[in-house]
């Protein structure tokens, strides 16, 4: 059975394993890179899971047996509090088209309502015509903005927006 997990400080060593796992997995998913995370201390990831307090950042796992089949987090904007982004959306490939990602990301979607959040945000590579299709299927809508992408010049990300 998959249950969905909030990320805390002591579960900072999965969230370390998980997110590694998604940038070796899919590299052009992220804005971030494996080489870059990898080299993070402990104590850096420990941080980084007390930082998903509830409040204004929040994060979950999709676990299925404790095996690690997804991530997501979503960060409140500090100009817009009424607007988060949605970030580190992953899904393993043992938990694609089990309806884990939409999980995930109904997990985001309540954590928002609660919070006043009428608005989430999210950006998706252009090459990544799964994810933007797993958006789209989730409610999620294109804004026709995109940026470049980081680490590729021929690939830019896709702004796409949600309606809490």
């Amino acid at each position: 059975m998959i249950k969905l997990v909030r990320i805390q400080a002591q579960s900072a060593q999965t969230y370390k394993a998980i997110r590694l796992a998604a940038l070796k997995q899919d590299p052009l998913s992220f804005g971030s890179t494996y080489e870059r995370e990898a080299l993070l201390a402990d104590q850096d990831w420990l941080n980084r899971a007390k930082s998903l307090d509830g409040q204004n950042r929040v994060g979950f796992f999709a676990l299925e047996d404790e095996k690690a089949l997804g991530l997501v987090a979503c960060f409140r904007d500090s100009e817009n509090p009424a607007v988060a982004e949605v970030i580190s959306m992953w899904v393993a490939p043992a938990g694609r088209r089990r309806g884990v990602g939409s999980d995930l990301l109904n997990a985001i979607r309540r954590w928002a309502q609660e919070g006043g959040i009428r608005t989430l945000r999210l950006l998706v590579t252009s090459s990544n015509t799964a994810g933007i299709s797993f958006y789209e299927r989730n409610g999620f809508v294109r804004t026709g903005n995109t940026t470049p992408y980081p680490h590729t010049p021929d690939i830019f990300e896709i702004e796409m927006t949600l309606s809490t």
